[in-house]
């Protein structure tokens, strides 16, 4: 089985979260990672192929914003909150914030507007 890298806690860069943060499948996955907890790739509700599920959980992974473990022929990923907190306090709680806030607002210009009332 081939091993997986993942960065000590000490040689998490910031430009490094900050990249894998900043595509919206990434951080849809990490919002519902931190929403969910561990969960297999499989679970991800993102509208794209597995193939490239499995490119963006790398690059989670690689940035040290995910832990990725293997449970026979599943891969589980978690947060690395902890680590992710004490490089860099804050940061995943205001990037998740602003997520929310961002869906939030999509989510209301969505909405038909109500008609007028005679």
């Amino acid at each position: 089985m081939k091993l997986l890298h993942h960065p000590d806690r000490k040689d998490i860069m910031l430009t490094s979260v900050l990249y894998a943060l900043s595509d919206p499948v990434r951080l849809q996955m990490v919002a519902q990672m931190h929403s969910t907890g561990e969960q297999p790739c499989k679970d991800f509700d993102v509208p794209i192929a597995k193939s490239t599920l499995s490119q963006h959980a790398r690059t989670l992974r690689e940035a040290g914003i995910t832990h990725t473990r293997t449970l026979g022929t599943q891969r589980l990923l978690s947060l690395r909150t902890d680590d992710l907190n004490a490089r860099f306090p804050g940061l995943l709680d205001a990037v998740l914030r602003g997520f929310d806030l961002q869906r939030r607002e999509a989510a209301a210009d969505a909405e038909p507007a109500e008609p007028a009332q005679p």
